[in-house]
C-alpha cells in the first residue's frame, strides 16, 4: 500500500508553491485515508481485536519519510501505537498533542454498498470502516505534518504526535499506556486535539439569507462508567421451581435501568453551546423543554440532545448454558455516561436501580475532561475554520461519547474535539459514528488539510 504521491525536495517559496503545496496534501489525504481503512484494526473489545500492528507500521513509514523520527511501541504483540515529536522553532514554546486511534468498530460487510474495508472511491468519497472515526481525520493529520516537514515548516513549540490502538475498548492497549509507559514523550503539552469536532452541520431554516453553517468544536465529554452487573441464585433443574433465579433477577435489574427516565442536568458546557447555537441561528432555544428543542432544530439539535442528561443502556446479557438447568449466576454489561459535576448522583441512581441482589464493578470508569472555550487555542481553532469557510460559525460542544481525551486528562492535558470538515447538508455525519456505509468526501479531507495547516502556524 502507498499513498501514491512522490516524494520531492522541497520548492522555491511563495504562492504558487503553497498552492501547489495544498493541493499535494489534499490528494495525499484522501490516498493515506484510502490505504488505512484497508487495514482491518476491528476491535472487537478485550482479547479480540485485530493488531493494530500492520496499519501502525505503515504510519511510522509515513512519517519516517519526511524526518519525523517516529517509534512503534506496544503494549503487547500486536497492540501497537505510534508515536512521534517533532522539535519545534523555539523550545521554551510549549508543546501540543496531536492524538488520534488507529483501531475501528466492527462491520458487517453484508451492511454495507461497499466492503468496509476496501477504502474504494466512490461518488466523490472515501468508503469504509473508519473514514469517519477516524482514519480520515488521521489521514488529514499526516497529510499536513508531511507538507510542513516537506516545506520545513516547524510549530513553534514541539508538535507531539500518538496514532493509538484500543480507543475502541478501554484504551488500556493505546492511550492509558502511552500516558503511563511513556510519559517523556508528552513532556511540557498542556493542550491537544483529536476526533469529534470541527464538522460543519447545515442550517438551512434559520437565520436570513445564506446557509448557517455550524461548526462544533468539542471542549468536553461526558464521563464514563461502563459495568458489569451480577447477580447470584440458586442454580437448580429448569421444571421445578426456582425462587431464586438469578436470570430473572438480572432481566428485573436491567429493564428497571433501561426504563428510568433520567432528568436534565444543564452543565456549563451545554449551556454555551445553547448560547453559540441561538447566537448563530438567530433563534431562541428554551432550556426548559430541550428535547422539544432538539428535535425542532433537526441536525443542530443532535449536538445537545445527548448531553443534557445521564444515561445508561444495557449491551449485553449472560447466562445459562442449558434450557433446562436454572443457573447459578447471571451478568449483564450497562454503557453508563454522565455529565460532568454528576458522577455520585449517577452512579446513587444505578444503585438504587439494581436493588440489594445485584452487584455492579467497572469495566471502564472515566471522569469527564474539558477545555477552556474561552482561551486562545479555541480562539485560534474557529479562527482557521473562519479563514476557510466566511460561512462558518464555531460554537463550543460537549461530546455525548468518549475518546482518549480521558487518558490525556489525566497527565494534564486537555483535547478539543477537532476534525475539520466542510459537509454537504444532506450527509449524516453524525449517524456513521459506528454505522454502516461510513464515508468522508474527498473535498472535506481537503479543507480539514488546509484549516490544519492554518492551525498549526498559531502553535
Amino acid at each position: 500500500m502507498g499513498v501514491g504521491v512522490r516524494d520531492e525536495p522541497p520548492g522555491a517559496a511563495g504562492p504558487a508553491a503553497a498552492g501547489a503545496g495544498a493541493e499535494r496534501a489534499a490528494a495525499e489525504a484522501a490516498a493515506i485515508c484510502a490505504d488505512l481503512i484497508r487495514f482491518d484494526t476491528t476491535n472487537r473489545g478485550e482479547g479480540v481485536a485485530h493488531p493494530e500492528r500492520p496499519a501502525a507500521e505503515h504510519v511510522a513509514v509515513l512519517l519516517d519519510d519526511v524526518g519525523a523520527d517516529p517509534v512503534i511501541v506496544e503494549s503487547r504483540p500486536g497492540r501497537a501505537s505510534v508515536l512521534a515529536r517533532v522539535p519545534g522553532g523555539d523550545p521554551s514554546h510549549p508543546a501540543f498533542l496531536i492524538h488520534g486511534h488507529l483501531d475501528v468498530v466492527p462491520a458487517d460487510p453484508s451492511e454495507w454498498t461497499v466492503p468496509p474495508f476496501s477504502g474504494e472511491v466512490r461518488d466523490g468519497c472515501v468508503w469504509g470502516r473508519g473514514a469517519v472515526d477516524m482514519k480520515g481525520t488521521l489521514a488529514m493529520t499526516l497529510a499536513t505534518v508531511r507538507r510542513r516537514l516537506r516545506e520545513g515548516r516547524r510549530t513553534r513549540g514541539d508538535l507531539v504526535l500518538a496514532f493509538l490502538a484500543d480507543e475502541e475498548c478501554t484504551g488500556d492497549h493505546g492511550s492509558r499506556y502511552v500516558a503511563r509507559e511513556h510519559r517523556g514523550y508528552f513532556e511540557g503539552c498542556t493542550e491537544a486535539i483529536s476526533e469529534s469536532g470541527g464538522f460543519s452541520v447545515t442550517a438551512r431554516e434559520f437565520g436570513e439569507g445564506a446557509e448557517t453553517r455550524i461548526y462544533p468544536i468539542a471542549t468536553g465529554e461526558r464521563g464514563t462508567a461502563w459495568m458489569r452487573l451480577t447477580t447470584r441464585g440458586t442454580a437448580g433443574h429448569g421444571s421445578k421451581p426456582a425462587p431464586r433465579n438469578a436470570v430473572a433477577e438480572i432481566a428485573h435489574a436491567v429493564s428497571r435501568i433501561a426504563s428510568h427516565e433520567w432528568p436534565v442536568r444543564l452543565t456549563p458546557g451545554v449551556r454555551a453551546l445553547l448560547d453559540g447555537l441561538a447566537d448563530a441561528l438567530g433563534t431562541s432555544i428554551d432550556v426548559d423543554r430541550l428535547d422539544a428543542e432538539a428535535e425542532r432544530l433537526g441536525g443542530v439539535g443532535r449536538l445537545f440532545e445527548a448531553t443534557i442528561r445521564n444515561s445508561a443502556n444495557p449491551t449485553r446479557l449472560d447466562a445459562g448454558y442449558k434450557v433446562n438447568v436454572v443457573p447459578g449466576t447471571a451478568t449483564a454489561e450497562v454503557d453508563g455516561r454522565y455529565v460532568p459535576g454528576t458522577g455520585e448522583e449517577f452512579l446513587a441512581t444505578i444503585d438504587r436501580l439494581l436493588g440489594p441482589k445485584v452487584t455492579r464493578e467497572f469495566i471502564s470508569h472515566e471522569r469527564a475532561p474539558a477545555a477552556d472555550p474561552a482561551g486562545p487555542t479555541f480562539a485560534a481553532l474557529a479562527g482557521a475554520l473562519r479563514a476557510e469557510d466566511p460561512l462558518a460559525r464555531p460554537v463550543p460542544y460537549v461530546m455525548g461519547g468518549g475518546t482518549d481525551a480521558k487518558a490525556f486528562h489525566r497527565i494534564g492535558i486537555a483535547s478539543f474535539g477537532f476534525a475539520p470538515l466542510l459537509l454537504g447538508p444532506d450527509l449524516d455525519y453524525l449517524g456513521m459514528f459506528h454505522g454502516v456505509d461510513e464515508r468522508v468526501p474527498v473535498d472535506a479531507l481537503a479543507f480539514g488539510t488546509r484549516v490544519l495547516d492554518r492551525f498549526l502556524d498559531t502553535r
